[in-house]
């Protein structure tokens, strides 16, 4: 029997996937997992119970990724489920920064009472004129779930679209439109394309990435659009560049005190992923990451510790051990199975920085003396017998 609680409400769709072996409870201190969008974990207290978080979404900001590592919780996040949902918000920003879309609907509720709307329309409606998308050049930065559907999305509205992503994965260059253009560094699209839109992750390499110099490189009346991270832009130097007319419209998801109300900013309150749709692919993709790696040790999608997956172990008993990435530990583990006369039918081993994962499939029962062995290894973090 396996326990969970949740932070805030997960779609009924994916809490639908829980077999009768998983029991909410009321306390998160006896939870073996929790689920959890976007309340903030940084000040909680984990028990010993707990063992995994799942993230029904991909941002993991509100939990503390090292803390969790150093007591052996896996942190999983669920990329992709949710990528159709930002692809169309994507789509419908440049649209609105294209078209001025909002500024036409402003007029009409501002008109509303005027008997000659219609008439007073056809003379208002050249203020709001203005470009189609077809034939524009669209710069996408970050070729990941998000970026590979936006670009091959705009290539089907007859945009000319370029990509950039010196990390693109095997399964994201497969599903690549042939039609996009691979640039060989950021700059040239900065230098070519009349939209700009970024899908990476924020980290030390990414934040403030589109600031003063990056600016300064793009064309003049650029359309930048932003629904992957605020930090990702440097707001001042956008401020700077919108007053100037470098940049015609900045289209993000993220509001802040900053940006809000800057003329020219066409900011939306983080509704990228705020799609039925996107609510119930998202717990889905957590509620199955939770359960298979509770029941059978296998790890997709972490964010702490590294992916490592042995499928079903059959008819064999499961060993899983989260470890600091050290020299010897493999030697260690072996040894001590050995010593009780242990049949290893299957292993694998994963690293992640600083942090290791092992699983091992026995040939036969394991006793709980073997694993009390295992933890007093220095470096052991958490062992478990998962079957």
């Amino acid at each position: 029997m396996y326990h969970y609680y949740c932070l805030n409400q997960i779609s009924e769709a994916g809490m639908e996937g829980m077999t009768e072996q998983y029991v909410p409870v009321s306390d998160p201190g006896k939870a073996d997992a929790i689920l959890v969008r976007s309340a903030a974990m940084h000040d909680m207290e984990f028990s010993p119970e707990l063992k995994a978080i799942a993230r029904a979404g991909a941002g993991v900001n509100n939990i503390p990724l090292d803390k969790c590592a150093e007591r052996g919780i896996v942190v999983f996040n669920t990329p992709g489920a949710n990528a159709n949902g930002v692809k169309e918000l994507v789509i419908a920003g440049m649209l609105l920064a294209s078209r001025d879309i909002i500024g036409g609907i402003n007029w009409v509720q501002e008109n509303e009472e005027d008997g000659n709307i219609a008439k007073d329309a056809e003379k208002a409606k050249k203020a709001f004129a203005g470009c189609e998308l077809e034939g524009k050049k669209l710069g996408v930065i970050g070729l990941g779930a998000i970026g590979v559907l936006v670009a091959n999305a705009a290539t089907h509205l007859g945009m000319d679209v370029y990509g950039f992503d010196p990390y693109v994965s095997v399964d994201s260059a497969w599903r690549l439109s042939r039609n996009i253009h691979h640039a060989k560094t950021v700059d040239e699209l900065y230098k070519n394309c009349d939209y700009i839109t970024i899908h990476v992750p924020a980290m030390d390499s990414t934040k403030g990435m589109i600031d003063k110099n990056a600016l300064g490189l793009m064309k003049k009346g650029v359309i930048v659009l932003n629904f992957a991270r605020d930090v990702l832009v440097n707001e001042e130097d956008m401020i700077d560049a919108l007053e100037s007319g470098q940049v015609r419209h900045y289209v993000t998801d993220f509001p802040t005190p900053v940006i809000a109300g800057v003329k020219g900013a066409i900011v939306i309150p983080h509704l990228g992923a705020s799609t039925e749709e996107s609510e119930d692919n998202c717990a889905k993709m957590a509620v199955r990451q939770i359960m298979d790696y509770l029941e059978y040790g296998n790890i997709r999608n972490s964010v702490n510790y590294p992916d490592c997956d042995m499928g079903m172990p059959g008819e064999n008993k499961r060993i899983v051990l989260l470890h600091y990435n050290k020299p010897n530990m493999i030697g260690q583990f072996t040894r001590i199975l050995a010593d009780d006369n242990m049949n290893i039918a299957d292993m694998a081993n994963k690293s992640k920085g600083g942090y290791a994962y092992t699983m091992i499939d026995i040939d036969s029962e394991i006793p709980e003396r073997v694993a009390d062995d295992l933890r007093q290894i220095d470096g052991v973090l958490r062992v478990r017998i998962v079957n």
